[in-house]
């Protein structure tokens, strides 16, 4: 909160001194009609300048994402979560990896941050600000506020302060918040007169409390099987839980600067991107769960002692890790009508130090020791290949390679509405995967690490090979229907997962996957209808190391129009999403990962939300009753094992843009 005070205080001043000098730019026409507004906004990403693009994007206006809650965040694939918003979550389903070399794997609070290569920078010709404001009946809170402006073409600065936060819905003794997200971002951008040279520079600091809880402890009248009434786990703020709470501390620091310099026109420019992060991952429990026995409750059986025990201190836990970045890239890039190219060198140096409770002290409080500290210098090559004839056919590759170990490749090829591509890959584990040492798990999987227990041995590079077909096509039948749809076969070998007990381990033998996904798009009249979904089936070992629900549906269909004499554009609709039954993945506070269970299957459900949103002017609202069918059937949902959905709920929310 501290945090969060001092941004918005700086925040506000930089508003109110910024104030004068906006109203000073403003620039009207003869009708007193601001000039300036959405139409001459843009919005510049590194990746358009990585395709030496320098005319950005238009900012977005339109009200279809903003009542959606996956969008909020900053990563808007669905989710496997903890039922609250901004709590550790993951990738719901299965995405490839494009990380090679040494990187931490704490990626749990991943949604929230936005990565420095993702900062949007704005040619705004005047200055330009907007807030946003999410809150829902049951806590959750979404708040943004950024301000940038532009010093005629050639540069701008910006500052951006964002909250995403949560309050607790089980065993609630009153308001008391679950997560709280703050991140603050300040940005520039400069080009020269002749646009030869371009600037891209940023720093975010990222600060996230939780309060781990745990779960819902069950109670000897609850039952799985029971949907609704005193006897099903959908009691919320009455139900039991097993921590009082556990402290899941995340905070990052990122500075990204990117500089592009062309040597002879679009066919060849010359890069270098300089990018430094810290971030540093601590878990506080004061008071370890037991029961009456004093038996230790909630944390998984470890490894080592095949009991539910502490390693180091007996009654709290405190690990802390740390990893540091620093990376430097150079390359050269070029672009034609039929051409674009891109090739780079990396370097990498990277430290990980990690600190735990020291051996024979036990209580809150005790003094801390280094328990791991290790440094990584890697050199990574890679580089990107296209060709487009016109909107005929268009092949392009792109892949990296990590000296000398460690690649992946992509190849690519379209013709018309139709596209295959190929994926292969082999990366190694992360480095909380190879080397863990806390209070309630250890290992060491790293060449040279501990030999006393096989199950130690280092972990070899997981092989992905992935084919993906696609189809993209408008019907020509009608003006506004589309159809995308795809299907991939997906092998995975030696893959690394998280086990039952919590500790990482490697599967032996093949895993494959078989995805589809079908998304259509049709408008009749001012009724709009979405509708998508991706199956996937899951073979190979009995016990799969990588669980992905069959079924992901999401529908919306909405109503949208002028009205009041054109000085409102209003929508209303509903959507529904639908996931079906599955053991879905625990969830070990201390560590910040996901692990395979085999105790708990996570039943099929639908949510069904109903939304009305409008444009009026400049400002975007809207107000959702989300989870209308609440009740039917079922009074709640589980989204983690022992941990509920939201339940019913009224959200509204308003988006604001301020042109001048």
């Amino acid at each position: 909160m501290v945090f969060f005070t001092k941004a918005v205080r700086w925040l506000l001043l930089t508003l109110v001194l910024g104030g004068p000098l906006a109203a000073r730019a403003q620039i009207i026409d003869d009708s007193t009609k601001t000039v300036y507004g959405p139409k001459t906004t843009r919005v510049i990403y590194e990746a358009e300048l990585l395709r030496d693009s320098t005319g950005g994007t238009p900012i977005d206006t339109s009200l279809t994402q903003w009542p959606q809650a996956r969008f909020w965040a900053h990563d808007s694939t669905f989710q496997q979560d903890l039922g609250v918003l901004a709590s550790a979550s993951r990738p719901l389903l299965y995405q490839p990896n494009y990380q090679l070399g040494a990187r931490f794997g704490r990626n749990a609070f991943d949604r929230q941050t936005r990565a420095g290569n993702q900062v949007p920078y704005y040619d705004s010709r005047s200055p330009y600000s907007f807030f946003r404001y999410v809150q829902g009946s049951q806590g959750e809170q979404v708040f943004e506020i950024s301000y940038s402006r532009s010093f005629k073409k050639n540069f701008s600065v910006g500052v951006d302060y964002e909250r995403i936060a949560g309050n607790q819905v089980l065993n609630t003794g009153g308001t008391q918040y679950q997560t709280e997200h703050n991140n603050f971002t300040i940005f520039t951008r400069y080009q020269t007169e002749d646009g030869r040279y371009h600037l891209l520079a940023n720093y975010s600091a990222s600060r996230q409390q939780t309060r781990e809880l745990g779960g819902i402890r069950p109670t000897a009248s609850e039952g799985l099987d029971t949907l609704k009434g005193p006897g099903s786990f959908f009691k919320y703020g009455d139900e039991q839980v097993y921590l009082t709470p556990g402290i899941n501390i995340d905070d990052r620091d990122q500075v990204h600067v990117f500089q592009s310099y062309r040597l002879l026109g679009r066919g060849l420019t010359a890069y270098h991107i300089f990018d430094a992060s810290r971030q540093y991952n601590g878990y506080n429990d004061d008071a370890l769960p037991r029961d009456a026995t004093g038996t230790l409750l909630f944390y998984p059986l470890n490894a080592i002692t095949g009991t539910r025990g502490t390693l180091r201190n007996t009654t709290a836990t405190n690990d802390r890790a740390l990893f540091r970045q620093v990376e430097n890239t150079v390359g050269l890039l070029g672009r034609t009508d039929r051409v674009e190219y891109n090739l780079y060198g990396r370097a990498r140096n990277a430290e990980l130090t990690a600190q735990s409770t020291r051996l024979g002290l036990s209580g809150p409080g005790v003094p801390l020791s280094n328990v791991a500290r290790d440094g990584y210098n890697q050199l990574f090559l890679g580089g990107t290949a296209a060709f487009n004839y016109r909107t005929i056919y268009a092949v392009d590759v792109a892949g990296e390679y990590k000296v000398f170990d460690e690649y992946w490749l992509r190849g690519r090829i379209r013709t018309g509405p139709l596209s295959a591509e190929l994926l292969t890959a082999s990366y190694s584990p992360t480095l909380t995967q190879q080397l863990f040492i806390g209070n309630s798990y250890e290992w060491h999987h790293v060449s040279g690490g501990k030999d006393d227990n096989p199950s130690n041995s280092p972990f070899v590079n997981t092989k992905a090979n992935q084919l993906t077909v696609r189809l993209k096509q408008r019907l020509p039948f009608l003006a506004e229907h589309s159809i995308e749809a795809s299907a991939a076969v997906v092998n995975l070998t030696n893959l690394v997962y998280y086990g039952p007990d919590g500790t990482p381990q490697q599967l032996t033998g093949n895993q494959q996957l078989l995805i589809g996904f079908a998304r259509h798009r049709v408008r009749v009249g001012n009724v709009f209808f979405d509708n998508q979904g991706t199956y996937t089936r899951v073979s190979g070992p009995t016990n799969p190391g990588l669980r992905v629900p069959a079924l992901v549906t999401e529908s919306r269909v909405y109503y949208q129009r002028l009205v009041f004499g054109h000085a409102l554009f209003a929508q209303v609709g509903g959507e529904l999403y639908y996931q079906s039954d599955f053991k879905g993945y625990s969830y070990a506070p201390s560590t910040q990962q996901f692990y395979v269970q085999n105790n708990f299957t996570i039943g099929n459900y639908a949510v069904a939300n109903a939304f009305v949103a409008a444009d009026i002017g400049s400002a975007s609202l809207f107000i959702k009753v989300a989870y209308l069918n609440q009740g039917l059937y079922r009074d709640g949902y589980f989204t983690t094992p022992y941990y509920t959905g939201y339940p019913r709920r009224i959200i509204f929310g308003v988006r604001w843009r301020f042109f001048s």
